[in-house]
This record gives C-alpha cells, structure tokens and sequence, in this order.
C-alpha cells in the first residue's frame, strides 16, 4: 500500500508541476484603455429678495399694506414650478381670543402691469395656512411666474394685506401681533437627454 500512495503522490506532483509550467508559458497580446467621467449635478437656488417682506406696526381694521419682493433664480438649473407654504402664530396680548386673527387679514397676490394691479388669488391668511403649497402655487404664483424661473432670471412678486373690516367688534385683537413665516419651495425642469 506504501507504494501505490508514494506513486499517486508522485504522479499529482508532476500533474502540479506540468499545470504550472504550461500556466507560466502561455502567451496572449492584452491591451488597456482607461477614461474619466463626471456627472456635476446642478443647483437650484430660489432666493427671495428682500427676505422680510412685511413689518408693519399698529394697524387697523381697514388697513391695506402692498409689498413687492423678487423671487431669483440664483441657480444653474432653470426653476418649472414654485411652491408657498404659510405658517404663523399669534401673539395674544390680552388672553382673550376667540377667533383667529389669521382670519382677518385677507391676502391679493396681484399682477403688477404698468401700475394696474389685478388680482390673480385671493385668500385669507388661514385659509392660506390650510392649503397645500402646491395648491397655493397653481393658484397663486404659477400664473405670475408663467413658464418658471430661467437660471439668472428674477419675477417680481406683488402682495397685498387687508386687515379686513368686519363691520363688526374686533377690539379682540388690539395689541396682538402676528407672526408669518412663508417658505418658498422650487422645483426643477423635467430631465432631458444630454
């Protein structure tokens, strides 16, 4: 039995031994080309211009305040679509509230053409708050924005705030404040083949 296994160990050895020979001497032409690519994605940058729009003190029911503000495209991308979300708190100054002051300043987006001002929306600050920013950009911005924000481009943005007159006691809300914070929001072109 010694044999036949110092036999079988011998013949595998020389099998290794051919196979890594025959390995080492087998030739082929190769050759290697390597390339660099870059994909850069592009900004969107919507900047609003100034960004307080409205700081006003001791007004009245009656009271009417316009306000005009740039939306910019400061990107490199062109801008399809914006969006405006509402949010605000009030400043009870007496603890005596009992409707929300939000509901009693109406707010008129408005076309801003050669100094005639027309109402493109018109909706009250709560209500404002209730919708979905694209709700408020299909019905409020879009139409003055048109086709978007082209890369480098600006749009004027006309807004006007009643603090309405019931016909009714609002003494309720002497000395409150109320604070808006609106967040624009823009979105891309579609993509296109490059």
């Amino acid at each position: 039995m010694k044999i036949k296994k110092q036999l079988g160990m011998g013949i595998m050895s020389a099998a290794l031994g051919i196979s890594l020979i025959g390995g080492g001497t087998f030739a082929y032409f190769s050759d290697t080309e390597s390339t660099e690519n870059t994909f850069a994605a592009g900004t969107l940058d919507l900047a609003a211009e100034p960004t307080e729009i409205i700081n006003v003190e001791n007004i009245k029911p009656g009271d009417s305040m316009i306000r005009t503000f740039e939306l910019q495209n400061n990107g490199s991308l062109d801008i399809d679509r914006v969006f405006l979300d509402t949010e605000y708190t009030v400043d009870d100054a007496e603890g005596n509230n009992t409707e929300d002051f939000g509901e009693h300043i109406e707010v008129e987006f408005l076309y801003n053409v050669d100094k005639l001002d027309e109402v493109v929306f018109s909706t009250t600050l709560a209500e404002l708050r209730e919708m979905t920013p694209e709700a408020v950009g299909e019905h409020a911005l879009n139409p003055i924005l048109g086709e978007g924000l082209p890369t480098g481009d600006f749009d004027d943005l006309v807004v006007k705030f009643n603090f309405v007159d019931n016909g009714e006691d609002q003494n309720e809300f002497q000395g409150d404040t109320l604070n808006l914070e609106w967040t624009f929001t823009a979105t891309q072109t579609d993509g296109e083949e490059l």
